[in-house]
């Protein structure tokens, strides 16, 4: 690891400050000086590695709060439920994780894994063994057997996934302190899912207070945080009345349950970038456009709250969904700012103050890293650019010039093409396929299908 002296840059510090013309300098992985205090120190260190940072921003790496470095981007629940091997599934993440890296997300947050392949991962990482991000980890997502998102597939006892379904007090202290041994950073509990045929539209809750007080305690008293995929505001005044620690998602929030959030000042996340990525660009790739109006209503119809619960000191986190078809790894981890400030109203510095310096949180290291201050760790990167302008200069990978983690830089030479392996991905047979198609009818001209039938 050698010194650093960055020179002639832009400085966003992370906090939501204006961009400074500044010198930036590292030494044993941090901070130490900035602007003339910098320039001073420097002078009388030889030698030290210069960069000149002439037309760019100098900025804290992104951290990304919501995360599946596990998943390998699937289609469905279908293929990532039951076409993952366990060791194949580890080397793949390892891949993945570099590519995160090599975005300019030198920190994420991993809730829940496949086989609880985070918590191993960001020990490798850790210990200098793969390359990759900063990693918080959690480990299985705690689901009732009413399930969480993915209905069905969801069983009624056992581990499915991602997840392990648990019924009772017993289970959850159990399960709890479990995951809390093998190294878990973080407990995630599936606070409301999918319930086919229920009366009410959405993700309803299926977890009872008591349920989500007994997470909350058991953790609590081993010094781990809690936090919860929550979505109605039922369920987000139970979370916070349990105690949890974050809160992913937060919509369709009523008056009642902004009160709730506002008076805990429990973070938010509301990882908008899946549902933009599928409002926006859903036709791209064949989405079904009430799936796609479904997503856009979500964040037009939840904006005005979580604004006003951030205007009232609710911190307000960035996470993209990374590890799906529709946000595959390295490449949106952005958005989510772009999201900030076109539906939320957000400037672009509080924008990136939320994926950085509030991020922090969700590492579990504030103070640590997500600011570009003397005695912070030098997580940095060097953007050609002003993302103060515009958060989209973040999404530009030719303009990422540098990535620095602990003051190491980071090699962002791309790996070559990656296959798949046999039986990684779910084949499907395509469309339906009706006589009318196979004869190359229009729509127009099909016949009638009858109302009985699917």
């Amino acid at each position: 690891m050698s010194d650093l002296y960055i020179v002639n840059g832009s400085v966003i510090d992370g906090t939501g400050a204006a961009p400074r013309a500044e010198s930036v300098l590292v030494e044993n992985g941090r901070i130490v000086a900035l602007g003339q205090a910098a320039d001073a120190t420097a002078a009388a260190r030889q030698p030290l590695r210069r960069l000149d940072a002439a037309g760019a921003t100098v900025m804290p790496g992104l951290i990304d709060g919501h995360t599946h470095v596990s998943f390998d981007e699937p289609n469905s629940n279908d293929e990532l439920f039951f076409h993952r091997r366990h060791a194949l599934a580890a080397i793949v993440a390892a891949r993945n994780a570099k590519r995160i890296l090599q975005s300019g997300v030198t920190g994420i947050m991993d809730a829940d894994s496949i086989f609880e392949l985070g918590i191993d991962l960001r020990d490798a990482i850790e210990a200098g063994i793969v390359d990759g991000p900063r990693i918080s980890s959690g480990a299985y997502a705690l689901w009732t057997s009413v399930g969480g998102t993915a209905g069905r597939l969801i069983p009624d006892h056992g581990v499915m996934g991602y997840g392990k379904v648990v019924a009772g007090r017993d289970q959850i202290v159990s399960e709890v302190r479990r995951q809390i041994k093998a190294g878990a950073d973080w407990i995630k509990v599936h606070v409301t899912g999918l319930v086919p045929r229920h009366p009410l539209r959405g993700e309803v809750k299926s977890w009872s207070l008591d349920e989500l007080k007994c997470v909350c305690d058991t953790a609590h008293e081993l010094g781990i945080p809690v936090l919860g995929h929550v979505r109605g505001g039922d369920s987000i005044r139970d979370c916070v009345a349990a105690g949890m620690d974050l809160i992913l998602h937060a919509t369709l929030m009523d008056e009642t349950a902004l009160e709730a959030v506002v008076g805990s000042r429990t973070p938010i996340m509301p990882v908008f970038t899946f549902q933009a990525n599928l409002a926006d660009f859903g036709g791209t790739v064949g989405a079904d456009p009430m799936v796609m109006e479904m997503f856009r209503r979500e964040i037009a119809d939840s904006a005005t709250m979580l604004r006003r619960a951030y205007d009232a000191g609710v911190p307000l986190l960035c996470g993209s969904e990374s590890g799906f078809s529709i946000t595959p790894y390295g490449e949106w981890h952005y958005r989510e700012l772009e999201v900030f400030v076109r539906d939320l109203g957000l400037s672009p510095l509080q924008a990136i103050q939320c994926a950085t310096q509030a991020n922090a949180f969700a590492l579990r290291m504030s103070g640590q890293v997500g600011e570009l201050l003397p005695g912070r760790l030098a997580d940095l990167i060097v953007v050609a650019g002003d993302p103060s302008k515009d958060v989209a200069v973040l999404g530009d990978r030719t303009r990422l010039k540098h990535v620095f983690v602990a003051g190491r830089e980071v090699d962002l030479t791309p790996d070559l093409p990656r296959g798949d392996p046999p039986g990684w991905r779910v084949s499907t047979y395509g469309a339906r396929l009706d006589q009318a198609v196979a004869r190359g009818l229009s729509a127009a001209r099909r016949p009638a299908t009858p109302e009985h039938e699917p």
